[in-house]
């Protein structure tokens, strides 16, 4: 490990650091270096080994110099983070420990924070509600800035500003996830903001619902299936839910405007963790991903009126079991009779 020295100085003012001892005594390094001398020791051991695994830092890196990359015998640097992310795929059973609290922390704050909404308050205050809600039980922060999208907001997949009123009426979407001892949860709920579902609104919710529910299925080794083929299968639900519901929809239509975006994606240390590994390849044990079907209606004549400038999307996360799915957001409330009964009490 290259880590900075102790400097008492610095310490005065931003803390004690752990210096060259304690990154061997504390974390378990075979060898510390003070981080200035990272140039020189690159040099020795590019002469001394055969192949070096390592990702090269771009040319703008602090570490990184026209000397730096002079010293590199790039015939023999092989990439590491691919290597790193393989191994970081299949969760051990401490992983999997933390990830169930980092799910059940998220999890009550969307039942409080559910609680806790009402006609009158903004998209920030269910921001500031659900991100106290997350540290107070234990999480050290969220895991990314949420998505507190209230009426037409959702159809904006990366809604951020967080900031308009919410209004009587309307549904309000977040998608919202604290970390727990660098661990990543990854949770969306979609809930009436008066606290009781409109009957369009009770529809299009029930077919998100539904999609949510059957690919959760699919998340079985024994199910001999990838996040890809999960995606296709819930085009096709999302397809024949709507057509239940009156829509008349086109090539394209689903896939292109009312649901833009994969069903899922792999859960850990990150959010969108092992961004490298591909989403075409067989889930196995141990794996964790989310599952997050859902359907922006656009208010265009194309589309029945009763659901436009509707989004809704239920996203759970999910250990991948070799018969069985386990949900580590199960404590998240979805389903409506839960919802309605949470919000009025």
């Amino acid at each position: 490990m290259f880590v900075p020295p102790k400097n008492r100085s610095v310490e005065m003012w931003d803390g004690p650091k752990t210096g060259v001892l304690g990154a061997v005594d504390i974390f378990g390094a075979d060898e510390a270096i003070e981080s200035s001398r990272f140039n020189l020791k690159i040099k020795e051991i590019v002469k001394n080994y055969k192949d070096i695994y390592m990702d090269l830092p771009a040319r703008t890196n602090i570490l990184s110099s026209d000397n730096f990359h002079k010293n590199i015998n790039r015939a023999h640097v092989k990439p590491l983070s691919r290597i790193v992310q393989e191994l970081r795929l299949i969760k051990s059973d401490s992983e999997i420990a933390l990830m169930k609290v980092a799910g059940q922390i998220t999890g009550k704050a969307f039942i409080e924070t559910m609680k806790f909404t009402k006609p009158g308050l903004s998209e920030h205050d269910l921001y500031a509600k659900v991100d106290f809600e997350c540290r107070i039980r234990g999480a050290q922060y969220l895991a990314y800035v949420p998505v507190v999208a209230g009426g037409i907001n959702a159809l904006t997949m990366h809604y951020v500003r967080n900031d308009m009123p919410l209004r009587n009426g309307d549904l309000v979407l977040m998608d919202a996830g604290s970390e727990y001892n660098g661990y990543a949860s990854d949770i969306t709920r979609t809930w009436p903001i008066n606290g009781k579902f409109s009957p369009a609104q009770r529809d299009l919710y029930e077919v998100v619902l539904n999609v949510n529910r059957e690919c959760i299925k699919l998340c079985t080794e024994k199910q001999d299936i990838t996040l890809n083929g999960i995606h296709e299968k819930s085009v096709e639900f999302i397809k024949d839910g709507l057509s239940s519901l009156g829509f008349n929809l086109v090539e394209g239509d689903v896939d292109r405007v009312l649901y833009p975006h994969h069903v899922g994606h792999y859960l850990g240390l990150d959010v969108h963790d092992t961004h490298d590994l591909e989403r075409s390849r067989k889930l196995k044990s141990g794996m964790v991903l989310t599952i997050e079907p859902g359907v922006y209606i656009p208010p265009n004549e194309a589309y029945p009126k009763q659901y436009h400038g509707m989004g809704v999307r239920l996203e759970d996360d999910v250990l991948v079991g070799e018969t069985d799915p386990y949900v580590l957001s199960s404590t998240a409330p979805k389903e409506i009779v839960d919802i309605e009964y949470c919000m009025k009490n």
